[in-house]
């Protein structure tokens, strides 16, 4: 049986599932113009929006994190926007800095493991989790909050575990089985 659950029904703020879907409007926007979109709410910054809606004077831990993380929502705003070229473009692009920021992950923990006399194998376990874990954190820290039921968060746990243990334990297992 299949049910249409509207997202009031569901728990989810309909704002908020609407932010994250996207404004599909924005297909008719000039691809200049979205990307100037992109930069102007990477320099921008807003605080918590309350109960009714309406924004709140930002915080100085809002202030701390927006200046923390500009060079990353710049970096991000290069990605094209969703509606250009049916979403291929963003897509590959992501994939692009993905992997580049994997390979500086990777980099920055040989090297504090060498720089703390921490074995390769001690380093790339703690460190490389650690890396892997925390923006994890975040997004379920954040569904909890946005989400009345925090269905999305334990999922999103548990997701996250699952692809943990299966990938980083099972893959290497796999791998070293083969060769």
């Amino acid at each position: 049986e299949v049910t249409n659950k509207s997202p009031e029904s569901s728990g989810i703020n309909a704002e908020y599932g609407a932010e994250i879907a996207g404004n599909y409007e924005d297909e008719d926007k000039p691809l200049k113009e979205a990307y100037l979109e992109q930069f102007t709410n990477a320099l921008t910054m807003g605080g918590e929006v309350d109960e009714e809606g309406q924004e709140e004077e930002p915080s100085l831990g809002d202030l701390i994190m927006h200046f923390i993380s500009l060079f990353w929502k710049v970096l991000f705003s290069l990605v094209p926007p969703r509606f250009f070229g049916s979403g291929y473009p963003a897509f590959v692009v992501s994939l692009i800095f993905i992997g580049i920021l994997t390979a500086i992950v990777e980099q920055i923990a040989s090297l504090l493991g060498c720089v703390w006399g921490i074995k390769q194998a001690v380093s790339g376990i703690t460190l490389v989790a650690l890396g892997t874990s925390l923006p994890d954190t975040f997004a379920s820290r954040s569904a909890a909050i946005h989400d009345d039921s925090a269905d999305a968060a334990i999922g999103n746990v548990t997701g996250s575990n699952s692809v943990n243990v299966f990938l980083g334990l099972g893959l290497p297992w796999l791998l070293a089985v083969i060769w």
